[in-house]
């Protein structure tokens, strides 16, 4: 089994000694509500983020007996990198091998332990944090959706043979005395000559 954080930017880091054991915290997540006649109850919201712990220590040098690999860091610089990852803003990806773990995170939290007569070892507590993609609308930033056109669509009258305007205006406005209006809607198409309409013009209606 091995603890591996991948990390896109710097590079995958394996732990050099594995933790006895891994704590993982899963917790649903409620909402207090007070009702009159009820008391409190409690609202269920949904599962809360989990969290991933675990305790192993940098040892300063190498032992055959509990170290994963040869090469293993100077407990300081892995302190470093571990409180980078602390200060980062972009998730990492923690990987337990053997184990269904394999979770994009970010590390929540980190203590270390400086112990007497083992000179230059770092024992740490370490949680993870699983990492959830959540898009935050900004107000105002988003520009608005376009309101949809509430005008009325004007209706259009085409004109036929043996049409006048009276005639035209007492069937489709129900009064031939609205000739006028229809006329002064439409002279720029009818012309200087209310009477000269030709067959095929198309009338919008006042």
């Amino acid at each position: 089994m091995d603890f591996i954080i991948r990390d896109p930017l710097v590079g995958d880091f394996l732990f050099p000694v594995n933790p006895e054991e891994v704590l993982i915290r899963r917790e649903k997540q409620y909402e207090t509500a007070t009702i009159l006649s009820l008391g409190e109850i409690d609202l269920i919201q949904g599962e809360k983020v989990k969290e991933i712990t675990f305790s192993s220590f940098f040892p300063k040098r190498y032992d055959r007996s509990y170290c994963r690999y040869f090469n293993i860091p100077d407990p300081q610089e892995a302190m470093n990198r571990v409180t980078a990852l602390l200060k980062s803003k972009h998730p990492v990806r923690l990987i337990i091998t053997g184990t269904i773990i394999n979770a994009l995170v970010h590390v929540s939290a980190h203590d270390s332990t400086f112990k007497g007569g083992e000179v230059g070892d770092v024992y740490f507590d370490i949680t993870f944090r699983t990492w959830r993609n959540t898009k935050v609308r900004r107000i105002g930033t988003d520009r608005a959706s376009p309101r949809p056109d509430t005008k009325p669509v004007p209706k259009i009258y085409l004109i036929k043979q043996g049409d006048t305007l009276t005639s035209i205006a007492k069937r489709e406005l129900g009064n031939s005395s609205k000739w006028r209006a229809l006329y002064d809607n439409n002279k720029a198409i009818i012309g200087r000559d209310p009477n000269l309409i030709k067959p095929g013009q198309k009338l919008v209606m006042p």
